[in-house]
């Protein structure tokens, strides 16, 4: 690694058999059936938490007529999320001191007190604008902690032969969550001028509907989020009572020491713009896809459907990934290769297609499902594989750390394109030229990528 490779010494695992024979498995190590418990509740952390992320997007014409919400102001309620990333190195230094547990519920505070917000009736619109803000701003607080702690969680909980999967599912439930608002908000929010058929009606929906709907759909996210923060709160342990391998009883490094050796490994920098740059372009474009699809005559409804396969479709291909990816372990690069190839030339097909006024190709519903959809497929099931090969490139920095790294890195990108949008969004046809060009420049940076498997090494040679 460009820090050099982890020593003997930190390679040692911390549980030691009785003979001092450190060659064989650890008598004590064990997986527990309360691990699927953990990871459900913390699966429905991600999920609500991008339901909320996500909750303006489709439904901007309708948030427009409801509360006076601009392009812009879509463009910010979506930028939050990037923004509550900003204090990243407080929840990544509460989890490595204090463990999962505490972290968690800090970010479960975030998003409780985040919906309470956004779900106060008050009468002066303005005043309930800069509140709904605020709510969107606490949801994203809890981001640190969702999207950056899967693998942290997969390590401490489950077997090596499991740790992939269980990675791709922590990850990927906060893309699941995005994409369940964007069918939940289209279906029960209607459009300012359509039936949920798409009939036009003769005299336009009054704002007094549409907002009540809006605060509907908001108020069953506050209960939702309530009752799940109180099952957060009775249980979540922070670790099992015995690690179930030898790299989650081996000796990490601290805190002050995962952060240096972090900035000084080229390989892992390397490797975090390759991350960075396609997912945070890409989940900036995810959240106002609804904005980009308008030109190319797609309304509210089909375009939330459009971004629910792909997020869904990304998801259950990404889980997928994940499994072959354990049960055929070091072939982690091969995998990134050909899925960010596939995201190239899709998130290029799409572009290409939106722009049938210039490039004269056939633009019809079915080209720009198949192209979106395909673009969420191979960007969201690589997320976990990114995951995965940057544990096993830094080991043994935390996996809570490297991960929070990442995920900053990549909600800075996205920042930089809503901020950018905000001013820019009379024509906003450029975020998709951007995404394009963002899959092309990781395929290449994947490819001049030298990997190496750290981690495995320890699991698989010092524990046999």
């Amino acid at each position: 690694m460009g820090a050099g490779r982890s020593t003997e010494a930190e390679r040692q695992p911390l549980i030691i058999p009785a003979n001092g024979d450190t060659h064989t498995r650890p008598l004590h190590s064990r997986v527990y059936r309360r691990r699927w418990l953990v990871l459900m509740l913390f699966c429905l952390l991600g999920l609500l938490q991008g339901m909320v992320w996500n909750f303006w997007g489709p439904i901007q014409n309708s948030a427009g007529h409801a509360f006076g919400f601009t392009k812009a102001d879509i463009a910010l309620l979506v930028l939050w999320s990037p923004l509550g990333f900003l204090p990243f190195f407080l929840f990544m230094w509460l989890m490595d001191k204090k463990g999962l547990r505490a972290a968690l519920l800090l970010s479960g505070f975030f998003m409780l007190l985040g919906a309470v917000l956004r779900c106060i009736p008050l009468a002066d619109v303005r005043l309930r604008r800069m509140f709904i803000h605020g709510g969107q701003l606490m949801n994203g607080l809890a981001g640190p902690t969702i999207m950056s702690a899967g693998p942290f969680l997969s390590t401490t909980w489950f077997a090596p032969d499991q740790r992939a999967t269980a990675t791709a599912v922590a990850s990927l439930f906060a893309h699941l969550g995005g994409a369940a608002s964007f069918v939940i908000g289209p279906l029960i929010v209607p459009s300012p001028n359509e039936t949920e058929t798409g009939t036009v009606l003769e005299k336009a929906l009054p704002d007094s509907t549409i907002r009540d709907r809006i605060q509907l759909v908001m108020y069953a996210e506050l209960a939702a989020i309530a009752v799940l923060f109180a099952a957060v709160v009775l249980y979540f342990p922070s670790r099992p009572p015995i690690p179930p391998s030898v790299a989650a009883a081996s000796q990490r490094l601290s805190y002050r020491n995962s952060m240096c050796r972090l900035f000084r490994n080229h390989r892992f920098l390397m490797l975090a713009l390759a991350y960075a740059v396609p997912m945070g372009v890409m989940s900036g474009w995810a959240g106002v896809l609804d904005m980009l699809l308008t030109p190319a005559k797609v309304n509210q409804v089909d375009a939330g459907w459009i971004g629910f396969w792909s997020s869904v479709g990304g998801c259950v291909f990404g889980v997928a990934m994940a499994r072959f990816a354990d049960s055929i372990r070091g072939m982690l690069k091969l995998i990134l290769v050909l899925l960010l190839a596939g995201a190239s030339l899709s998130s290029t097909w799409f572009t290409l297609t939106c722009l049938c006024r210039v490039t004269h190709l056939p633009s019809t519903a079915a080209i720009l499902y198949t192209s979106c959809i395909l673009v969420g497929i191979f960007m969201n099931s690589s997320v976990p594989i990114f995951f995965e090969l940057f544990i096993e490139t830094v080991y043994p920095v935390p996996e809570g750390i490297t991960c929070g790294v990442v995920t900053f890195l990549a909600n800075l990108f996205c920042g930089v394109l809503l901020f950018l949008l905000t001013f820019y969004s009379t024509d906003p046809t450029w975020v998709n030229w951007c995404l394009a060009g963002a899959c092309v420049f990781s395929l290449i940076i994947v490819l001049m990528f030298r990997e190496s498997y750290d981690r495995l090494y320890l699991d698989v040679f010092v524990s046999v």
